[in-house]
């Protein structure tokens, strides 16, 4: 599923959760007792309305400002290991790159030599898999809206457990055999259980964020992997071209279906889709006085693995466990103020659709398949600005935002360019021995 920016919510996005920074703010002590600062429990609401903050709480949205920008960087991280593994796989493994068979969905594999042939095969290829695209994104969300959850449960289930047991056994063989790494299928076998069971685990249960993060980064270079090996050329070409408008329709029209989901979520305060997300999570603490009188301490983030549910009795058993921990008191000897011990965990950080690790690294595996690491580093280049400009627009606006059309857009741009001008620019300076 193809993903979006979003200031709240969940499901296939770019979320820069910035709705609980304000509650911890507001729960934080203010150095003056004037009332005014306190915001009733109608503006408190704002941010699941898309909105940021209040227009009088200026403190708080440069605060949220501070900690997003902070956050965001770490969606730099990820999205370039994701694109990594898949240059080097593709550079290492020719079985990725070589074409045999398609998708069951591209009736046409352009075994022809006009252009004009395969630009059409390509278009009509690309619009078919967007029409299938439109089809499971609108089931998803009739289920989810008449709260068809072990249902969704079950799909994800159902898909994760293909791409754990047989895409990444293919991917483990196609390794040893490159490499000419030895193995017995006993040997074999066991790793992949093992591979297999704690990913279902870490992914749809709970788990070390580090190691779901790792899954969720290994499941999206699978599915690029996966793309890159069974669409024609051309065609992968323009089911980029078009996946960025169906994301550019999908968010930002009033009944696109991702608005929708993520209206949905923020109405029912839930997280949704945790196995096709990929976010950051803090959890913050801070001291009060027994006396009444909070006193801030300093704040320590740290990673939390305990948003990996999203039924209801998950929500329900989550915060059970969240009011126990809650609040804890030490008893001191006699003379000395008591102490507790407020640990709060928030989701506030970013979280990034794996559609769009997919189709980013769709993007560069399809530019390293040529060989020429002028454009694979153009590409890689351009995804990266692209997602800065969009994290950018989402502090403007403040307001839900499709991640894929800038990055994608800028990608194409500069591997064309770079292909078509810049490299045989350079070459033909090289041929000359003129150097710049």
């Amino acid at each position: 599923m193809d993903g979006h920016v979003a200031t709240n919510g969940s499901g296939s996005t770019v979320q820069l959760d910035v709705r609980n920074a304000q509650d911890a703010a507001r729960k934080r002590p203010r150095r003056s007792g004037n009332s005014s600062d306190e915001q009733p429990a109608e503006e408190s609401r704002d941010g699941e309305a898309g909105h940021v903050g209040h227009p009088s709480s200026l403190p708080d949205e440069e605060e949220e400002l501070k900690y997003g920008a902070k956050h965001v960087i770490k969606l730099f991280a990820p999205v370039s290991l994701c694109m990594v593994v898949v240059v080097v796989t593709i550079t290492a493994i020719n079985f990725y790159s070589v074409k045999s068979i398609y998708f069951i969905y591209t009736p046409f594999h352009e075994d022809t030599n006009e252009s004009s042939t395969k630009a059409w095969m390509a278009a009509v290829n690309a619009l078919i898999l967007l029409a299938i695209i439109i089809v499971m994104t609108v089931l998803l969300i009739v289920l989810y809206k008449y709260r068809c959850y072990k249902v969704i449960h079950g799909w994800l289930i159902v898909s994760s457990l293909l791409l754990l047991s047989m895409f990444s056994y293919l991917y483990l063989e196609e390794v040893l055999l490159a490499f000419n790494i030895p193995m017995d299928y006993i040997t074999l076998m066991i790793f992949m259980w093992n591979f297999g069971v704690m990913g279902m685990m870490v992914i749809h249960w709970q788990g070390p964020l580090l190691l779901q993060q790792a899954y969720l980064i290994f499941v999206a270079a699978l599915m690029a992997l996966a793309f890159i090996k069974y669409l024609p050329e051309w065609t992968a070409w323009a089911v980029l071209a078009v996946i960025s408008i169906w994301d550019l329709v999908a968010v930002l029209m009033p009944k696109g279906p991702l608005r929708i989901l993520v209206e949905t979520a923020q109405e029912r305060n839930e997280q949704i889709f945790p196995a096709l997300i990929y976010s950051s999570t803090y959890m913050y603490a801070y001291t009060s006085m027994a006396t009444g009188e909070e006193v801030p301490n300093v704040r320590t983030s740290r990673s939390t693995s305990e948003d990996h549910g999203f039924t209801q009795d998950w929500v329900e058993n989550h915060a059970n466990r969240a009011a126990q921990r809650q609040i804890e008191v030490h008893n001191t000897p006699s003379g000395q103020p008591r102490t507790q011990v407020v640990h709060e965990e928030e989701e506030r950080g970013v979280k990034l659709g794996l559609g769009d690790f997919i189709f980013y690294s769709v993007l560069v595996g399809k530019a390293s398949s040529y060989g020429d690491w002028n454009t694979t580093l153009a590409c890689f280049v351009a995804i990266l600005i692209g997602l800065c400009l969009t994290l950018l627009l989402l502090a403007i606006f403040k307001k839900a935002l499709p991640a894929l059309p800038i990055s994608i857009t800028f990608g194409l741009i500069f591997y064309f360019a770079t292909k078509e001008i810049v490299s045989p620019f350079a070459d033909r300076l090289a041929s000359e021995q003129v150097f710049i």
